[in-house]
């Protein structure tokens, strides 16, 4: 399933790579956060290349809600009480910055991606939340953020409690934005592939050697912008992250809609926002969180989105449903900088659970003066190496009991269901003459087997039932059910059983 975006904007296409390269910087990853690091990197007079494995924008940044916010949740909080007040502003003010970054980027190149300016508002219809929303206005006061505390809101919902208010945020579309950032880098003598994909990386003296399957690029700086990094060592960046899905639907109705962008503060967690379709406005309705790879049942969760719509605007129609993927840092801040002591002038970006739009710009941004040698005030803040997430012990002892879980413990089980069991449209860990495999039969009984350990690192698989795939609940890697690989890190297809 498509999203939205990319059903209805598709941008253009690029080569794959044919022959070897030399560049300055090599960027592995064509979502928002490697396309805008290209665009300020070429505007720099920098040799850059863009390497995707796909297609640009195809994954993460294309199945987005596009909300441009400093809004990340009751985030502020957290930060004041857990890090200081000093380190709480830099993050509210480095996503701020992103905002009116984007805006002039937007300006400076006449990009046309419907961008409007709307504020955002997190709100509650449960009492129980009304001190949480009390608690992160007071923290955003000490912050000199200047934020409202509502009552009521434009969403039609009568039981609302309270809501905070975050005044001149933005939304857009964002594939019309990553094209004109694109064309800006082709412009300027950047290339961008692909269907390239990214298999290696090696250090040649104070040179990398980033190996395709084909070709090798040569480049003094590399920038592993993929939503998670496809390279596990020296960063060990899958100790201090998890990776979290939700799903989305675009809504016709008839009924004037609402003014700004809007998330409850409960659970179920909806997010709300417009788009423009067809030049008629719609509705993106988003939610129903949850751990990639849990093994819980997932069959119902569009339909309790569409639910939620029809609540709503009872004329309700669907027009696109599709899921998003990302990744979450164990202390809720992104990991932006040097990817480890061992690889000097290779970078990493990720974590961005899910506020990509903003928080790639703020990347972008850091990375690049830190390859152009520039200070960066917001640069320890984001530090991948620093250890406090490793501190956050009660998350970090969560993530390794699941991982151990689905790495030894559940290797040593052999299922009890056996392939009859199966029904039509279902998939399942079966013990097929004594062999652990992951079978799914389609809706005339062809079977589909695979192994049901991901190529990453070994981890034992979760079926989801609502999108028919093999999800990997240590990392995030997702299969199709035929074992063709979907999201990474994982760089291969499932093995799979003739």
């Amino acid at each position: 399933m498509n999203s939205f975006w990319i059903e209805n904007f598709k941008n253009q296409s690029y080569p794959s790579l044919d022959k070897n390269l030399n560049v300055d910087v090599c960027i592995i990853g064509g979502g928002l956060t490697g396309i805008s690091c290209g665009y300020y990197l070429s505007n720099n007079n920098l040799k850059i290349c863009i390497l995707e494995k796909d297609k640009i924008m195809e994954k993460t940044s294309g199945h987005t809600t596009a909300k441009i916010t400093s809004q990340h949740g009751l985030l502020y909080n957290y930060l004041f009480n857990s890090y200081g007040m000093q380190f709480a502003k830099d993050y509210l003010y480095s996503n701020q910055e992103a905002i009116t970054n984007i805006k002039n980027i937007i300006d400076t190149e006449n990009i046309d991606c419907d961008f409007e300016f709307q504020n955002n508002y997190i709100y509650t219809t449960d009492v129980n939340s009304v001190k949480k929303i009390k608690d992160e206005a007071q923290a955003l006061n000490k912050l000199n953020f200047d934020v409202r505390l509502l009552d009521k809101i434009n969403l039609p919902i009568s039981d609302v409690k309270i809501a905070i208010e975050f005044n001149h945020q933005a939304q857009f579309n964002p594939m019309k934005y990553a094209e004109g950032l694109c064309n800006c880098i082709i412009k300027r003598s950047g290339q961008i592939f692909e269907n390239t994909k990214v298999i290696g990386l090696n250090k040649n003296k104070d040179k990398y050697q980033i190996e395709t399957e084909k070709n090798i690029v040569t480049a003094d700086n590399v920038i592993i912008a993929t939503r998670y990094p496809i390279i596990n060592f020296p960063g060990f960046h899958f100790l201090k992250m998890y990776s979290e899905s939700s799903n989305l639907i675009a809504v016709e109705t008839s009924s004037p809609l609402f003014k700004g962008m809007y998330i409850n503060n409960d659970i179920p967690t909806f997010s709300f926002r417009t788009a423009i379709y067809n030049g008629k406005r719609i509705l993106l309705v988003g939610g129903m969180n949850h751990k990639t790879g849990a093994k819980i049942d997932l069959s119902n969760s569009y339909k309790v989105l569409e639910q939620k719509a029809l609540e709503l605007y009872p004329d309700s129609k669907v027009l696109f449903k599709w899921n998003t993927h990302d990744s979450v840092s164990l202390d809720k801040i992104p990991y932006i900088g040097n990817f480890s002591t061992f690889y000097p002038n290779v970078y990493v970006t990720t974590g961005f659970k899910k506020w990509g739009m903003t928080t790639s710009n703020v990347a972008a941004n850091l990375i690049t003066d830190k390859i152009l040698g520039k200070e960066n005030s917001y640069e320890e803040l984001y530090n991948p190496k620093r250890l406090r997430p490793i501190k956050n012990r009660k998350e970090l002892g969560n993530m390794l009991k699941e991982s151990s879980y689905s790495l030894f413990l559940n290797k040593l089980d052999m299922p009890a269901a056996k392939p009859k069991d199966v029904g039509l449209q279902e998939g399942k860990i079966v013990n097929d003459n004594g062999t652990k495999i992951g079978l799914y039969k389609d809706e005339t009984g062809n079977e589909f087997k695979v192994i049901p350990k991901c190529m990453h690192l070994g981890c034992e698989l979760s079926w989801n039932n609502l999108d028919k795939t093999w999800d990997c609940p240590c990392h995030g890697s997702r299969y199709m059910f035929d074992g063709k690989l979907i999201y990474g890190p994982s760089k291969q297809d499932l093995k799979t059983v003739k």
